[in-house]
């Protein structure tokens, strides 16, 4: 019989012929057997720790690709995002929806880049090498970037405003913000703004701790107003993944879809519609006129 195991389908046993002899199926070099009988099926199995080396570099380069193309882990360094979020909290953020055109949208919840000088007054911090590479493929949440998580509360095209005592309005909306703000905060008092017209590929951001959020009724005398590009947005924020005893999904609240909302954006088509209707209708008025007067 011929030494070690079956290659990729069964083959019967050898059996004598009539004459006594072996069967052919045993020879050297049949069924990928190399010359001294062992086949690399049945020969003997690497060892795991040279195999080791091979794994880790897989599990790091798709560590690495985790990271940059589908979720990204950040921790939360402040309380402006209370109750909603809390300091220490780490979150898994959607990168793959960008990539396909998605946009930031009323109600998220986003982490962005420092579209400058929000952080300027945050004290730097120096990691260790093990922590620059851990965060480096995604491992580890990176201390190092300078990265805000803030709620969406108006994107480009919208008119945002909040006087003292008063809702946030957006597009003339009031929002309803219970279910998501700091209990006992106010939505704007500490300062309130408006009307804003948010500029296309811009988005309006608020802290959910109102009172306790250097949001972008803070920076209204940088570029942009206040406003953050949607270039500078990392993604959105879907799930609290620790600590486990906090572990919860980030929906949009319902107050973001309510019926109105859109109205000024959904009246944009029709009003272009008349605007085109109008040259059409002038033109037939004026041919109907001509035609007329040829017959008399």
């Amino acid at each position: 019989m011929a030494v070690g195991a079956r290659s990729g389908h069964e083959e019967p046993e050898d059996r004598p012929d009539h004459s006594g002899t072996a069967g052919a199926t045993g020879h050297a070099g049949s069924d990928g057997d190399t010359p001294d009988g062992r086949g690399r099926p049945g020969g003997k199995p690497r060892s795991f720790w040279k195999e080791l080396p091979l794994l880790i570099v897989i599990a790091l380069v798709l560590a690495l690709l985790i990271k940059t193309f589908l979720v990204q882990a950040f921790s939360i360094p402040s309380d402006s995002m209370q109750n909603t979020l809390q300091r220490g909290d780490r979150v898994l953020v959607d990168k793959l929806t960008p990539w396909f055109g998605s946009e930031p949208g009323r109600g998220e919840v986003v982490v962005f880049h420092d579209p400058g000088g929000w952080l300027d007054e945050t004290p730097e911090v120096h990691p260790n090498v093990v922590q620059k590479f851990l965060s480096f493929i995604g491992l580890m949440p990176s201390v190092e970037e300078k990265d805000l998580i803030k709620r969406v509360i108006a994107i480009g095209g919208d008119t945002v405003e909040c006087k003292e005592n008063g809702p946030v309005v957006v597009n003339g909306k009031a929002l309803d913000e219970q279910s998501f703000i700091f209990p006992g905060n106010t939505p704007c008092n500490d300062a309130p703004f408006g009307p804003i017209k948010v500029p296309e590929g811009r988005i309006w951001v608020m802290g959910d701790h109102r009172q306790d959020s250097r949001d972008s009724r803070y920076h209204q005398e940088l570029p942009g107003n206040g406003t953050v590009s949607n270039d500078e947005v990392v993604g959105r924020a879907i799930v609290v993944a620790w600590p486990i005893n906090r572990w919860a999904t980030l929906p949009v609240p319902k107050t973001f879809d309510q019926p109105g909302l859109n109205a000024a954006m959904a009246a944009a088509p029709g009003a272009i519609g008349l605007a085109g209707a109008i040259p059409i209708v002038l033109w037939r008025r004026r041919r109907a006129g001509l035609v007329s007067g040829r017959q008399q």
